[in-house]
């Protein structure tokens, strides 16, 4: 080491403080590497009164030359590797669980277990033109059925409320069944300003 090099670094009973372009020299690594290190907790830095935050140079030398030597049998991983590889697994397994569900549902399609939306949607407005043709020939029925009790004119005037009534039912029913639409925040945010 040169002179400068020499007024950098700091003694304090018996231990050297040095800045990091001395590891980064040493390490034969470039400063924005050493910090890296220190950042990833590989090495760390002390601070020193008066000169700020400085590497202690033996053990910063010891604790460099442990991290090689487990990195070179894969013994130990930084914190932050370990938990970017502990997320990327539970992503994984998230990833399985899902393409296992959307396995589930294909298999349970094929078997019939599900039906297409404009199908039910067919078969609804079907059901309903049937049940309407039905509700609206109870009236002639009931007349029919009570026709020797009642004179034609009354048997058409009780008809003709019943059909009304059953018709007025079947709106309120439609209407009940409807679901009212909600305004859009943008329409509602326009018609209030």
């Amino acid at each position: 080491m040169d002179e400068n090099q020499n007024q950098e670094q700091q003694q304090t009973a018996g231990t050297q403080y040095v800045k990091v372009d001395v590891i980064a020299q040493l390490f034969g690594v470039t400063v924005r590497r050493v910090q890296q290190l220190t950042q990833e907790g590989v090495i760390k830095t002390v601070e020193v009164p008066g000169q700020g935050r400085r590497y202690e140079l033996v053990p910063t030398i010891k604790t460099y030359i442990q991290y090689l030597s487990d990195k070179a049998y894969g013994k130990s991983r930084s914190a932050k590797e370990s938990e970017l590889k502990e997320q990327k697994l539970e992503a994984e397994i998230a990833l399985k669980e899902s393409q296992g569900e959307l396995h589930r549902m294909k298999r349970e399609i094929a078997a019939g277990k599900y039906i297409d939306i404009e199908e039910v949607a067919l078969d609804y407005q079907k059901f309903f033109v049937v049940f309407k043709r039905f509700a609206l020939s109870i009236p002639s029925r009931l007349v029919s059925m009570v026709s020797d009790k009642i004179t034609p004119l009354e048997g058409r005037q009780v008809e003709k409320e019943l059909t009304e009534e059953i018709k007025r039912m079947l709106t309120a029913f439609v209407v009940a069944g409807s679901k009212p639409e909600v305004p859009k925040r943008g329409r509602k945010a326009a018609s209030d300003g």
